[in-house]
């Protein structure tokens, strides 16, 4: 039998056919198998794989390991109160931490996964107390804090001496996972209005659609449907004068005489202000430059409005500037904690023109970081 060339053509493309599909299904297998070796390869600078298990526990929550016992005297009731204690800037007491403890014993599998975690490890064999951390040591990201003393009376006293680093040290660390999340997900609205209006960059939360635009002045906000909370964001600039411009009463002076102009109550004589008995400052520094921190609270001129706020100022040296980025929250019937630390995370994310986005805050010089050897654990 003889094939037409039609059948010779149409036959042949078949088998090519066949053959570029065999290439492609190898192709996808070498691939797929590569892929593989790099993922059960993979390792981060502490050793971990990406297996690692994703750690437990909501952001500012603490887990104590100690012994029950001590836990009851003066020693762990140092450590509690230290983490007990009120968060700065808020309108109403909010605690610092959410506080749980266990003992030793019990420290197994299923607990060593949270992510705050304090190893109270206190024997003779050491000298002096110390403070030491691990990160991401059983899971991530996960941060676990050890105290060591040779006694409860040296650990008592270590404590109350370092109780603003403890805290300092959780507050940043929890700030760093937001600032890691902002990396990755936030507003472009937010982003690309900052930059042409400031030409700086920063990262605030998806969910801020809302803006104003006023001189030199920009506000953005999510208020969530069916309730009364308002979370916003600012960004204002203002000439540089001299080192004075950083002191509580101008800065007070300052954020006054903006806010009035740009963020106006619903009826006129209404406009945000300063209670100025309730703002502390201090002074910091972000990426190795100065800046200046404000907190405290706000009201509303003429109304029954009010709420906490915290501001960053920072020096634009070579445009002549202070550039102030400040997170405000509107809650009356909420806890205002962790909507205010969820955005004081993006302050930090500022990039002045010409920076470069920050990796992390620096948690603590005063605390040095090792590997944790975990007390003996029950499976």
């Amino acid at each position: 039998m003889i094939l037409s060339s039609n059948s010779l053509l149409i036959n042949h493309s078949g088998k090519e056919k066949e053959k570029e599909e065999m290439k492609k299904l190898f192709v996808n297998c070498l691939s797929l198998a590569l892929g593989m070796l790099v993922l059960f390869s993979c390792k981060d600078n502490g050793g971990k794989t990406m297996f690692t298990p994703v750690s437990s526990g909501r952001p500012y929550e603490m887990l104590v390991v100690i012994d029950k016992a001590m836990w009851e005297r003066p020693a762990g009731r140092a450590l509690f109160n230290v983490l007990d204690t009120d968060v700065p800037g808020l309108p109403q007491p909010e605690r610092s931490f959410r506080i749980s403890n266990i003992g030793p014993e019990h420290f197994d599998r299923g607990m060593r996964i949270f992510r705050n975690i304090i190893d109270v490890d206190i024997q003779p064999i050491y000298t002096q107390p110390k403070l030491k951390y691990s990160r991401d040591s059983y899971a991530s990201p996960q941060m676990i804090m050890t105290i060591q003393a040779p006694d409860e009376a040296s650990f008592e006293e270590f404590v109350n001496q370092n109780k603003q680093v403890i805290v300092d040290f959780f507050t940043k660390a929890e700030m760093n996972r937001q600032i890691n999340l902002l990396k990755e997900k936030y507003s472009d609205v937010v982003a690309t209005k900052v930059g042409s209006m400031f030409g700086c960059d920063v990262r605030v939360p998806v969910g801020f659609e809302r803006y104003k635009q006023g001189k030199d002045f920009f506000w953005t906000s999510e208020d969530r449907p069916g309730s009364e909370v308002s979370m916003n964001f600012v960004v204002y600039s203002y000439p540089y004068t001299d080192k004075n411009t950083f002191t509580r009463d101008y800065f007070i002076h300052k954020r006054d005489s903006v806010m009035k102009i740009n963020i106006p109550g619903s009826l006129e004589g209404q406009y945000m202000a300063t209670d100025t008995n309730y703002v502390n400052v201090k002074e910091f520094s972000v990426k190795g430059e100065y800046a200046f921190e404000a907190r405290g609270l706000w009201y509303m001129e003429n109304d029954m409005m009010g709420g906490p706020f915290v501001s960053h100022a920072r020096v634009d040296r070579p445009n002549g500037r202070v550039v102030v980025v400040e997170a405000f929250v509107y809650a009356p019937k909420d806890k205002k904690r962790d909507m205010m630390r969820q955005l004081e995370a993006a302050l930090y994310t500022l990039n002045l023109p010409q920076e470069q986005q920050i990796e992390e805050i620096v948690i603590s010089p005063e605390v040095q970081e090792e590997k944790v050897q975990a007390p003996a654990t029950a499976e």
